[in-house]
């Protein structure tokens, strides 16, 4: 076996620290932002730590109490996985649905498309608030118009069973994002493609499944995967609407229990602030941050896995 000139050899080096250079810039961004708050969030999971004294080790106390003595833990857990299904599939019908009538319309479209996109630039709690105040049971417009006609009057946010609808009806409400996405991708599909289609013979829904679908499915799937993601971090809307509904917004000195009515608005995200930065108990924050990361990484993988499969399917 030969030995590799010392030449080479410098050649080879001189190629390995200049891919290392070019490197360096994601190297450094994935090790400061993703890498060393993952791993230090692992460790603080495993302690107990209240940001002042130093940490001190308790094994798998913190998770232990997460899971099995933490009356909100579940409740939350049941609230954030329900808004990610329902919300979210919600949220990409009715976008892909408003974008795709849009496009269709020849006059008023500049119209339309202000209208629907206008709700999505009003801050989260203005518009919270005014979504509480227009569901109101005893003085809102909804109800007055619903129980004119003859509906029964939900208690929207002040029944736990129908509180998370109304959060969700205020999401839908904000699809303006959504709506310029699909249109953006729905304008590019190519025209031959339909031409050929209705030479085929193929109606609506036809086209919509054989033509339109694949071609906007990597714009569907984008706008799915971030809705998990921006779901799981679900955390102005529910809280204030909680506040607004209890009444004790404006009253700073009550003590406010998130989850209003009966933990039915709680979500993950506010217990990781609750136990963090309210009761300075790193340790179970830490766990229940690490359960959020590990549903939006299983949500993930299992999204890009079926999309995978129907790309497959559709070959």
């Amino acid at each position: 076996m030969s030995a590799v000139h010392p030449l080479l050899r410098a050649k080879r080096r001189k190629a390995a620290l200049r891919n290392l250079a070019f490197l360096s810039p994601w190297i450094i961004g994935f090790s400061v932002f993703f890498a060393y708050p993952l791993l230090s969030t692992v460790y603080f999971s495993f302690m107990h730590y209240d940001g002042i004294n130093p940490p001190t080790w308790t094994g798998g106390k913190n998770w232990s109490y997460v899971f099995n003595d933490y009356p909100f833990f579940w409740p939350a857990l049941r609230n954030t996985l329900w808004l990610v299904v329902v919300m979210v599939t919600l949220r990409v019908i009715f976008g892909l649905g408003i974008g795709l009538l849009i496009t269709k319309i020849k006059t008023g479209a500049g119209f339309f498309r202000t209208a629907f996109y206008l709700p999505y630039l009003a801050p989260p709690v203005a518009a919270t608030m005014a979504f509480v105040f227009l569901l109101n049971p005893g003085t809102g417009p909804v109800n007055h118009i619903l129980g004119g006609i003859g509906i029964p009057t939900p208690g929207w946010f002040t029944d736990p069973h129908w509180s998370k609808p109304a959060l969700t009806i205020l999401a839908v409400w904000g699809i303006g994002d959504l709506m310029v996405i699909f249109m953006a991708a729905l304008l590019d599909v190519p025209k031959e493609q339909y031409e050929a289609a209705e030479l085929d013979g193929a109606g609506a829904w036809t086209r919509f499944r054989y033509v339109t679908l694949p071609n906007i499915s990597p714009i569907v799937m984008f706008a799915v995967v971030t809705g998990v993601i921006q779901t799981m971090q679900y955390y102005t809307q529910p809280l204030v609407a909680g506040k607004v509904a209890s009444g004790i917004i404006g009253n700073s000195g009550q003590q406010f229990e998130p989850g209003y009515p009966d933990k039915s608005t709680l979500t993950l995200p506010q217990l990781v602030y609750e136990r963090g930065f309210q009761r300075f108990d790193y340790g179970s924050a830490c766990v229940i941050a690490l359960v959020l990361f590990v549903l939006a990484m299983a949500f993930t993988a299992l999204l890009m896995r079926r999309r995978n499969g129907f790309l497959s399917a559709e070959d």
